[in-house]
């Protein structure tokens, strides 16, 4: 189930992407492909961990889950970042 809707979500992200990417200089596609690619490293991290966490049981599951929750939403902040840099490129004369 959890497959599915990633898959869902990865199409649209893409289509919305590829939507917009006309607009962007060479730049700045380079720089949200390295975004992508943090946000797609930390993703299969707490995905590791959570596998892992669910052969424990118990408070160490659960302490597991919350690393696993804290590698997810640390590298989604630094990829929105990333991006946020990114979009400036465009936006900044030269």
């Amino acid at each position: 189930m959890k497959a599915i809707f990633k898959g869902a979500m990865m199409a649209s992200v893409l289509a919305m992407g590829f939507g917009l990417s006309a607009c962007d200089s060479k730049q700045e596609n380079a720089a949200e492909d390295q975004a992508d690619a943090v946000r797609q490293s930390s993703e299969a991290a707490a995905d590791a961990m959570e596998d892992k966490a669910d052969a424990m049981g118990g408070a160490s599951e659960d302490a597991m889950e919350a690393k696993a929750d804290a590698v997810r939403e640390t590298g989604e902040k630094k990829a929105d970042a990333m991006e946020d840099q990114a979009d400036k490129m465009d936006k900044t004369p030269g």
